[in-house]
């Protein structure tokens, strides 16, 4: 699913056009961008948590030439999905669970 899938979907739940659909998909990611810049954790109950990580610095390799490069320290988003979520994309494990 794409961004304007998405918009599709949001414009066609209700009385709303194109452009609203865009500034509600729009404002949603803006704040979860927005969260993570500052640090903060973002969990939505039922389909997961967003937050950032921080990666140690590192000794890489180039691929092409062998060389040793220097990797430095880095935040990474992080996506960590609820049980729930977990449960609806693989049915068979949960029946199995229970």
């Amino acid at each position: 699913m794409t961004k304007a899938d998405l918009v599709e979907k949001v414009t066609a739940l209700g009385d709303l056009t194109r452009r609203d659909g865009e500034v509600i998909v729009e404002t949603i990611f803006g704040s979860v961008i927005g969260a993570l810049q500052s640090g903060d954790k973002i969990e939505i109950r039922g389909f997961g948590s967003f937050r950032i990580r921080q990666r140690n610095p590192r000794i890489g390799r180039n691929p092409k030439t062998g060389a040793r490069v220097e990797v430095p320290a880095k935040k990474v988003p992080y996506f960590k999905p609820s049980k729930e979520l977990r449960d609806l994309v693989n049915p068979g494990e949960a029946a199995a669970k229970a």
